[in-house]
C-alpha cells in the first residue's frame, strides 16, 4: 500500500516538472514575432542568401511560416536571443535562417540551405 503511493506520488510530481518543462519551452516562442516590421540584414547573412539563392520574400516566408529547431535555437544567447527557423521556401529550397529579436527589429543572421552545399566566399 505505501509503495503504491509512493509511485503515485512520484508520478504526479513528474507530470508537473513536465507541464512546467513545456509552458516554459512555450513562453520563449510567444516572444518571438513572427510578423516583425524591419528586418536588419547582417552583412553575412547578405553574402549567404546570395551565395545559395535566397531572397528576402524567402527570408520573411520562412519567419512567418518556419519551424523554430529548439536544439539548434540559442535562447540564453547574449545580447540577444537567436532562433533557428526552418521550412520550405516557394522555390522549394529546404532551409534554416537564423534570426536575433533585438530594440532595433529582427536581425538575420545568416541563411542556410539545408539540402544543397552552395560554393561561397563568405567570412
Amino acid at each position: 500500500m505505501k509503495q503504491n503511493r509512493i509511485f503515485w506520488l512520484l508520478l504526479v510530481i513528474a507530470l508537473l516538472a513536465f507541464a512546467w518543462w513545456l509552458k516554459s519551452r512555450n513562453n520563449s516562442d510567444t516572444q518571438f514575432d513572427r510578423h516583425a516590421s524591419h528586418l536588419i540584414y547582417t552583412k553575412h547573412a547578405r553574402c549567404r542568401m546570395a551565395c545559395r539563392h535566397i531572397d528576402e520574400s524567402e527570408v520573411k516566408e520562412i519567419l512567418e511560416t518556419g519551424n523554430i529547431d529548439y536544439g539548434k535555437s540559442e535562447l540564453h544567447a547574449r545580447p540577444d536571443p537567436k532562433y533557428a527557423l526552418e521550412g520550405i521556401t516557394h522555390d522549394h529550397q529546404l532551409v534554416r535562417i537564423i534570426f536575433a529579436p533585438s530594440n532595433r527589429g529582427m536581425v538575420v543572421i545568416t541563411c542556410i540551405d539545408l539540402d544543397r552545399d552552395w560554393p561561397c566566399d563568405c567570412n
